[in-house]
């Protein structure tokens, strides 16, 4: 999607996000399916999945340009290791980082800056880099000792929920 182009809704629902590759996609698709998931187990799609940086939220179509174009930080290549899966509250099925890159924490830092610069909100919870595999996965069984996916970031997304069938998501712009 052009960010200059009319949007589909005068209310957009915007997150940057690290967004994988396909090398990186399969990685993600072959640690998914070591886990054991229950059959109520709602499970993204792999074209969904992604690594939040910064949940932006509801903001007038209008703004989308601006945002778009002040998030255009730069990004110090690095190496994201998700090696931690988990099941969190409310039955959400993750693959964590145990560690955050300096690079992923400086890239973070400077764009949680950006959005205040633009009176925006930022999360102040401390930041799990993480990938959200599936929903209502309470009982799920995670896979045992499962290799680490490893990933070469060296760019990132503005993103919009577009809750279409097939994908929830659509980039709007990517960073390198």
């Amino acid at each position: 999607m052009d960010p200059g182009a009319a949007p589909a809704s005068r209310n957009q629902r915007l997150f940057l996000a690290l967004w994988p590759d396909e090398g990186v996609r399969k990685q993600l698709i072959t640690h998914a399916g070591q886990w054991i998931w229950p059959l109520a187990c709602a499970r993204y799609a792999p074209a969904d999945w992604h690594v939040t940086l910064h949940f932006i939220g509801h903001v007038d179509a209008d703004r989308v340009v601006g945002i778009a174009a002040r998030a255009a930080v730069p990004i110090q290549p690095f190496q994201l290791i998700l090696d931690q899966p988990g099941l969190w509250q409310h039955g959400l099925a993750v693959l964590c980082a145990s560690e955050v890159p300096p690079a992923l924490r400086a890239l973070y830092d400077q764009l949680g800056d950006t959005l205040h610069g633009l009176d925006l909100s930022v999360d102040t919870r401390p930041y799990q880099p993480h990938i959200t595999l599936a929903r209502r996965a309470a009982g799920a069984i995670l896979p045992m000792a499962p290799a680490p996916v490893v990933w070469p970031v060296s760019n990132f997304a503005l993103v919009v929920s577009v809750q279409e069938k097939g994908h929830r998501y659509q980039v709007i712009r990517r960073y390198h």
